[in-house]
């Protein structure tokens, strides 16, 4: 029924900037351009992303019994995301986020609402096993789905379903081993940005440190901004330039790389389009405010990568 499904965080984001001048504590008020409300959390906006770019999709993840998360089922289907598996938590609230931008930079704030109560009972797993696809993200902001994410992997591929994950940033600042290194081993594509790799790895040249984490068991699919992007196998390495865009917010940008890359792929396109391809998506979800709006169609991301 569907080509992909995407399990993780979902939540909104209220986006302000761009901050030009410190934060200043003491009640004090500062004025900033612009201000939007939007669909949040990695894998909600590679979600909406691979929507957008053809793939029918599912999502599983958790939402708390409040504005917000009807907020985030009502984004999530307005963009075609099939959100039956998407959970109501009883007790705990839907996750809110505040991102302040800084140029390319950002700040980001999160409450992390039931983000710590999903887990991988959360995922139906007569959906698993009848994708195509499978992906993951936020991984250190969800430890009960990450515990249980190895096992998942693992039955998806016995299903003949390919997987990928984006780990995202770790907020403890501990980037563990024992929980990833088993989700790893079932892992067929990893989807770093370059802080992350390096944080992952401890190698400071980007090359290196993604054909370390290739010699754990993925291709491992790297983000660098506006120097675009590298795979690596552990033996051979793959790069991309990004697009030549004016950035209007960055926010959202890699996850929108995810679901290029993930389109592709089961586009059958071969790394190097695929990789090409992905890094055009990154760089258009940047014209707009937030991670969705300017989110491209398939025609315009192969046109755009050349």
């Amino acid at each position: 029924m569907f080509d992909l499904l995407v399990l993780g965080d979902a939540n909104p984001d209220v986006v302000v900037g761009p901050v030009n001048q410190p934060l200043v504590f003491g009640q004090r008020e500062r004025l900033v351009p612009s201000g939007s409300l939007c669909l949040g959390g990695s894998a909600a906006i590679m979600a909406s992303g691979a929507a957008r770019l053809g793939l029918k999709v599912a999502f599983a993840g958790r939402v708390g019994d409040d504005p917000a998360g009807s907020f985030v089922r009502s984004a999530l289907e307005e963009r075609g995301v099939d959100t039956s598996a998407l959970v109501v938590d009883p007790d705990l609230p839907t996750p809110l986020t505040t991102v302040l931008t800084s140029g390319p930079d950002r700040a980001i704030l999160t409450a992390s609402g039931c983000l710590a109560s999903t887990s991988s009972n959360d995922v139906p797993r007569a959906l698993l096993r009848s994708v195509r696809h499978v992906h993951a993200a936020s991984f250190y902001l969800m430890p009960g789905l990450a515990a249980g994410l190895a096992e998942l992997f693992k039955e998806a591929r016995n299903a003949k379903a390919t997987t990928s994950l984006d780990t995202n940033d770790d907020p403890a600042d501990r980037w563990e081993r024992v929980v990833l290194d088993p989700v790893l081993r079932v892992t067929d594509y990893l989807l770093p940005n370059a802080a992350e790799a390096h944080a992952l790895t401890g190698h400071p040249v980007l090359a290196e440190a993604a054909g370390i984490l290739a010699r754990r068991g993925p291709l491992v699919v790297v983000k660098n901004g506006a120097d675009g992007a590298l795979a690596h196998d552990g033996a051979n390495l793959t790069t991309a330039p990004a697009l030549a865009v004016d950035p209007v917010d960055t926010v959202g940008a890699g996850d929108s790389f995810d679901a290029g890359f993930v389109a592709a792929v089961l586009r059958r396109t071969g790394r190097a389009r695929a990789l090409a391809i992905a890094a055009a998506c990154g760089s258009l979800s940047t014209r707009a405010a937030g991670g969705t709006a300017a989110q491209a169609d398939w025609d315009l991301a192969v046109e755009s990568a050349g």
